[in-house]
């Protein structure tokens, strides 16, 4: 856990940094760092679904995921837990849960991630969650400058979910192999592409309520793996 903790601080050092430049900043400027965001952000999406993936898993985890959220209201839950958060720490950030996501999917869908965080479960140390860290450190600080302060709260669902599967790997052993972790890179590259246009202001997707999508590809990745060595 302690890459994880590093990663979560460097995050709130960074996001800080972010936020006290966007007092600094003209409007325009930050609108402009807005739609670069957007852009890379839809790029990384993109580039993330192209990778080598399987696009059944990809398509069925995304479907499924979208009919949990709706089900389960997965976007109401998280708008009425970031209001809450809002309230408690009187922040007017009119882009909170916004901020919070982005980032989140940003900083956790990836196989920089999963491979760190694997790593650490096995015993292997945390030098790739390290350098993650550093990375997403430098990240935060243009995030939060763009979206403010939903960014730094976004340390909270890192430590949860890197935690998870650091854990996940140390109880489990190679339970997460090369398939998975690209199909599971995959999907969240949907899902980023998601955000990308939501940023761009092309399009409102509910990406929060595909959320669920994240669990699908594990789960719908592991059956596949294990029909396919069955043939």
């Amino acid at each position: 856990m302690i890459g994880t903790l590093v990663n979560a601080t460097t995050i709130i050092i960074g996001g800080s940094i972010g936020i006290a430049f966007k007092k600094r900043l003209p409007q325009k400027t930050i609108d402009l760092v807005f739609q670069g965001l957007g852009l890379v952000t839809l790029c990384i999406g993109i580039s993330m679904f192209l990778d080598n993936s399987s696009l059944i898993v990809v398509v069925l985890s995304v479907l499924a995921g979208c009919v949990t959220g709706m089900t389960l209201r997965v976007g109401e839950r998280i708008d009425k837990a970031s209001a809450r958060l809002k309230r408690r720490f009187s922040s007017n950030s009119e882009n909170f849960t916004e901020g919070l996501i982005t980032a989140f999917l940003l900083y956790c869908i990836g196989a920089m991630t999963i491979m760190g965080s694997i790593n650490e479960g096995l015993g292997k140390g945390p030098e790739i969650l390290i350098t993650k860290a550093i990375i997403d450190g430098f990240a935060a600080v243009a995030l939060a400058s763009a979206l403010g302060v939903g960014v730094l709260f976004s340390s909270i669902p890192l430590i949860l979910f890197q935690g998870s599967i650091t854990l996940l790997a140390f109880v489990f052993g190679d339970l997460f192999n090369e398939a998975i972790i690209n199909d599971l890179s995959a999907t969240g590259g949907v899902l980023l592409a998601g955000i990308g246009f939501n940023l761009l202001r092309l399009l409102k997707i509910e990406v929060s309520n595909m959320l669920p999508a994240i669990l699908y590809a594990i789960l719908f990745s592991y059956i596949n793996t294990l029909l396919t060595a069955a043939v």
